[in-house]
């Protein structure tokens, strides 16, 4: 089989190298016999698992694309949505004659094939229509063939790939006819598309590539975009897509992939502030798709198979409808040994059989799966379609955690142990919920191990999590579920200020008792936080901090003391006061994709002059810093960051202003600060 180039010569060299700045370092383990608490908090919901949760690629250079066995194994591990037809070989690719000029196309790799993988997979497919050598007309026949032609019911559809790979900001990959590469070109054209293909059928979702925060090119504003990709597609295409489409390589060790999955929850938060500040009216209706993630390190061994249950589950339980595996079979590379195992370099999560070019190693048979393989077969195990995602956390970084409460009242904890030398022993609390006696059903796959280990034993509060491990419980209720009420609506909140929101849902519908009363809860971690309570259905919070963010949940509780599955989450942020004796400006510029310029303007709004400042503000992560500055004195301790003046600027006149600068660094999603204090006051921003 030929090897395509699209992943391993280009994104090593491009998205991995621009995610590898600063702020991560690879873990260390701790002392083996160190007891971790893992904490699971049922009441602090998260999102939904839809149907489309669990996907991978399929690609037009695999021979083995529509075959039985390949059909029946991604079966088997659960694969709910399969995307065609491969990467960047989608900007190529023209379905009518099934050619891709200057790629390779392998025999039974056509449209109609892969459709009857999809279905015997009981899968739904996404589909790439080509932008970089392709038409919207080409596209809108795409759709006739696949839904009124055949009737396949292909809902989902992207424009293009990675297109901002097209040489717009110096580096291509990616191909591209038209004359003008810019991001306004391409969201221009994203309206045309998304016009003709829904002329055809207007049930379909359309979906436009974005880049991931904190990664290249995140950040970057070349020629004469109004901004960076993202602000840009957003801005004119925003009101005609019904999705965006996200890749993430995170590069670096196999510990470094996987401690960046902590990135995952701010860039969600990024994306999400992108889609409301600039896709125009109703964007909370566009959704989030990761369609091609895959680590460089570890790829066919136990790094990849924890890290995809580790990014999956974090991007669902942030409300991502689909996370896609690169690739199902993609071809040999570079051999190593990771963890005493032998890895082929290989983006597939099957083996496709091949050898070095000298023949001294091949991989084991065609179809063989590797570890990646066995982390979407535990993730089918862990989270099923309307499963609701709840909290859950640990006090050590080489540990995680995550889990699902299901509509039978189960519980199922995800452990996941990123350690690969030690086994660590955890002890897990619970809120919200109270295990039976019954043992756990508990699946296992260990470092090395040919597939899932499964039995009922054990604890439902300690365990001990082999080395390098991920490890399922699912768990029954001690509690009587029946005559619940059901949980309330999604949440919005509305009169946001720096110290106060009013929060209002839609009710509850009582079970076997009228309802009581519902309460109002932050998630601080694992933990929640009971913010207030109410007969009605609506709550001003008061008391919030400026600058910071909320997650809230909202419980029903009945007369006889039953109490709701948490309503849907809902997150968002109070911001500086809008009056005070100080403003701030806080701006940004010459983004580098990983580092800017940035510079503070403080202005005295009282009447009298300030003799002596000291401006502090946090960083919303902890990848952010300032690496170095001038006009002023900079310090930062952890995310903690202090301005003092120098002798030239110590005094600012009533009315007056003093300015600052900083070059400032970060090594993943660049949330930037909203709250600002000025010798203890809390200053407007501007």
């Amino acid at each position: 089989m030929r090897k395509p180039k699209t992943r391993a010569t280009l994104l090593a060299g491009l998205l991995l190298a621009a995610s590898a700045l600063a702020g991560v370092n690879p873990q260390t383990a701790s002392a083996a016999d160190d007891p971790v608490t893992v904490t699971v908090n049922a009441r602090a919901g998260l999102a939904t698992v839809p149907d489309t949760a669990l996907g991978v690629n399929h690609a037009i250079w695999d021979a083995n694309l529509g075959t039985t066995e390949t059909s029946d194994l991604l079966r088997e591990a659960g694969v709910q949505m399969m995307r065609y037809p491969g990467g960047s070989y989608a900007d190529i690719y023209h379905f009518k004659d099934h050619t891709a000029p200057g790629g390779y196309v392998a025999p039974g790799t056509d449209f109609d094939t892969f459709m009857a993988a999809v279905r015997r997979a009981g899968a739904q497919p996404m589909i790439i229509a080509n932008y970089g050598t392709g038409t919207p007309a080409e596209a809108a026949d795409w759709v006739r063939y696949a839904n009124v032609t055949k009737g396949y019911g292909a809902r989902y559809w992207t424009i293009g790939n990675e297109n901002y790979g097209n040489g717009h900001y110096g580096s291509a990959w990616e191909a591209d006819d038209h004359p003008d590469k810019s991001a306004t070109q391409y969201a221009r054209l994203v309206v045309g598309y998304a016009d003709a293909m829904k002329a055809v059928d207007p049930s379909i979702k359309v979906g436009a590539v974005l880049t991931m925060p904190g990664n290249w090119p995140d950040g970057i504003t070349a020629g004469s975009d109004p901004g960076p990709w993202n602000q840009t597609v957003l801005s004119l295409a925003g009101p005609k897509i019904d999705f965006v489409d996200v890749h993430w390589y995170p590069g670096g060790t196999a510990a470094e992939s996987l401690a960046r999955v902590n990135h995952l929850p701010d860039a969600t938060y990024l994306l999400r502030q992108q889609l409301a500040r600039y896709a125009g009216a109703n964007a909370d209706r566009i959704g989030i798709s990761f369609t091609e993630l895959n680590v460089d390190a570890g790829r066919n061994t136990q790094p990849a198979a924890l890290f995809l249950a580790d990014v999956y589950s974090g991007l669902l339980e942030n409300g991502v409808f689909t996370a896609h595996w690169w690739n199902v079979h993609n071809g040999m590379g570079t051999v190593t040994q990771v963890a005493g195992q032998t890895d082929y370099g290989d983006f597939g999560m099957l083996s496709s059989g091949a050898c070095t070019e000298d023949g001294s190693v091949c991989q084991p048979p065609l179809n063989t799966p590797f570890a990646p393989y066995h982390g979407l077969s535990m993730m089918k195990l862990f989270a099923k379609t309307g499963d609701q995602f709840v909290r859950a956390g640990t006090d050590e970084s080489l540990v995680t955690a995550h889990a699902v409460r299901r509509g039978n009242g189960e519980l199922a904890v995800l452990l996941v142990n990123k350690d690969p030398d030690h086994a660590h022993p955890v002890t897990i609390d619970y809120a919200g919920f109270t295990p039976s006696t019954v043992a756990p059903t508990v699946s296992t796959l260990t470092n090395g191990a040919t597939g899932i280990a499964t039995s009922q034993s054990g604890s439902a509060t300690s365990r001990t999590l082999p080395a390098y491990s991920l490890t399922t419980l699912v768990l029954r209720s001690a509690d009587a579920t029946a005559g619940r009420p059901t949980a309330p609506g999604q949440p919005t909140a509305n009169g946001v200020t720096d110290r106060a929101a009013t929060i209002t849902w839609p009710p509850a519908t009582p079970g076997g008792s009228p309802i009581a009363k519902y309460e109002v809860h932050r998630q601080n971690g694992a933990v929640s936080e009971q913010l207030g309570e109410t007969t009605s259905t609506s709550f001003t919070v008061g008391n919030l901090v400026p600058g910071s963010r909320y997650t809230v949940n909202v419980l029903a509780r009945d007369t006889a003391g039953r109490v709701s599955w948490a309503s849907p989450p809902l997150t968002f942020a109070t911001g500086s006061p809008a009056a005070s004796a100080c403003t701030v400006r806080f701006t940004t510029s010459n983004d580098w994709g990983n580092g800017y310029i940035g510079g503070v303007e403080i202005i005295n709004n009282g009447t009298s002059p300030i003799n002596g400042w000291t401006l502090t503000w946090t960083w919303p992560t902890g990848w952010q810093q300032v690496s170095s500055g001038w006009s002023a004195t900079w310090e930062q301790v952890g995310t903690a960051v202090r301005v003092t003046p120098t002798n030239d600027n110590r005094q600012i006149a009533a009315g007056g202003t003093v300015s600052a600068g900083f070059v400032g660094a970060y090594g993943g999603p660049n949330v930037l600060p909203t709250a600002f204090t000025l010798n203890g006051t809390v200053c407007a921003t501007g």
